[in-house]
């Protein structure tokens, strides 16, 4: 019988039963399905030699509290509880949220605090928070709080103004010495990364963050992933130091 493939190719096969033509015709459609299915776009394997992709988080808003701050907003005997693990080890998502109030009186609530508690505090939120919230924060690492934006957090049992809080996250990839080490980069140095998809796009001055205890990982905050359609189980690739 004729049969044109799968690469539009006449070719002649002969079939001597019922039971090899069934055989032949499953193996046929098994051969086109692998042959039409796409890549994936997402996540795909390092070719040897090369090194992993980096698995990508996406960082929503969120506070950091010292111990002082927690016990003002939650009260003296308040416990500050683990709801759960968070992506690095040892820090996590607690029970707690607050409220956050910018200086026009806007406020956005539920906003959750991460643990462990801190020597400083801190408001993460995306550009769009700010717009929102009527704030200018500057584009900083953690714990960068010189020029940081002021806010009010308001909890069950009171509420702190903080001069010095708010900032939107430098783009930042967490990472062992041993992984800067293949990569060939250092704490404090900026790479570009690419993220593929339908809205494929270059992020340049990321930061690079080194800690022996973390896992690798880049945060993106929620703005700069929706302008790259980030999706869950994301990688991006390694473009190099900058």
């Amino acid at each position: 019988m004729g049969d044109t493939g799968t690469c539009g190719c006449a070719k002649t096969v002969s079939v001597g039963s019922d039971a090899e033509l069934l055989d032949m015709i499953v193996r046929e459609v098994r051969t086109a399905l692998r042959e039409r299915r796409p890549a994936p776009a997402t996540r795909a394997a390092a070719a040897p030699g090369q090194y992993p992709r980096i698995p990508l988080g996406v960082s929503n808003r969120h506070i950091h509290l010292t111990e002082a701050t927690f016990h003002r907003l939650f009260g003296p005997g308040a416990k500050f509880e683990q709801m759960r693990p968070l992506y690095q080890p040892g820090e996590f998502a607690s029970a707690h949220t607050l409220t956050v109030v910018g200086p026009k009186l806007r406020s956005i609530p539920g906003v959750r605090i991460l643990g462990p508690l801190r020597k400083y505090d801190q408001v993460e939120v995306s550009l769009t928070d700010s717009i929102f919230l009527g704030i200018d924060p500057p584009v900083a690492n953690s714990g960068t709080l010189d020029e940081a934006a002021p806010l009010t957090l308001a909890g069950p049992a009171g509420s702190v103004y903080l001069e010095r809080c708010a900032i939107v996250a430098s783009r930042h990839i967490h990472m062992t010495p041993a992984d800067a080490g293949q990569l060939g980069v250092r704490d404090g140095d900026s790479c570009r990364v690419r993220i593929g998809g339908a809205k494929s796009t270059i992020f340049e001055r990321v930061l690079i963050r080194t800690n022996p205890n973390w896992r690798l990982q880049i945060h993106l905050d929620t703005d700069d992933a929706n302008a790259a359609n980030v999706r869950d189980d994301m990688d991006v690739e390694f473009l190099g130091k900058m």
